[in-house]
């Protein structure tokens, strides 16, 4: 009777490692298509820049810097026309979206076309904010190649014509754990897709084509 409960149990532990991978391979599948080079890319109106760690000294980390600098290229080629910088500002004492914007305007970026999403705690809500909350229906979305399909997966399920462009300018510490662990964020996106489950926060409509300084702190 034991061992029959351990091949039991070892069954349901294989059966539920197939369908995790089985998962996260169709996610990134599904989304391949919709990555394009920077010269290839077309016109969208808006870039949506996804936050990262930001260091203790307050500035961007490495990947954040490469996902701000690839969207400021995008802006300056006018391949967009605005761009939303969604992150982690849930903390007074940590605030993505702020070293976004800073790191942004220090590009020549003019303020007026950068807006802050200041709820965006996850790529999910980051894009159902970007939807119901920007009113954005087509966008560039910029984040490394290991975070890009995802985003994609969850931009286009929330009616957005996103297309991607990866923002890997170097390698990055940790890449392996990162990529390990997107395995397993591509099942927590397609479940919250699946059960509708509600961002952090909503709030009232904002114009994504006007003056993004109306969404600073």
């Amino acid at each position: 009777m034991k061992r029959k409960l351990i091949v039991r149990m070892v069954l349901i532990v294989c059966a539920i490692g197939v369908g995790i991978i089985f998962i996260s391979v169709a996610v990134v599948r599904n989304a391949a298509r919709f990555i394009v080079s920077e010269d290839e890319v077309a016109h969208a109106p808006i870039a949506i820049v996804l936050g990262a760690g930001v260091k203790e000294s307050g500035d961007p980390s490495d990947m954040l810097r490469d996902r701000l600098l690839t969207a400021v290229d995008l802006y300056h080629r006018g391949v967009v026309d605005k761009l939303l910088l969604s992150g982690d500002n849930g903390q007074i004492e940590y605030d993505e979206v702020n070293a976004m914007r800073i790191f942004v305007l220090a590009q020549n970026v003019p303020a007026e076309d950068i807006f802050l999403d200041h709820a965006g705690f996850d790529t999910y809500d980051s894009m159902v904010r970007a939807r119901e909350v920007f009113g954005i229906s087509s966008a560039i979305i910029v984040t490394q190649k290991y975070h890009l399909a995802r985003a994609l997966f969850l931009g286009r399920t929330e009616g957005i014509d996103a297309y991607g462009v990866i923002a890997d300018r170097q390698r990055y510490l940790g890449a392996i754990r990162y990529q390990f662990r997107e395995i397993f964020a591509d099942v927590k996106a397609v479940l919250s897709v699946v059960f509708n489950v509600s961002p952090t926060y909503l709030g009232v409509p904002i114009d994504s084509t006007g003056d993004g300084r109306a969404t600073w702190d």
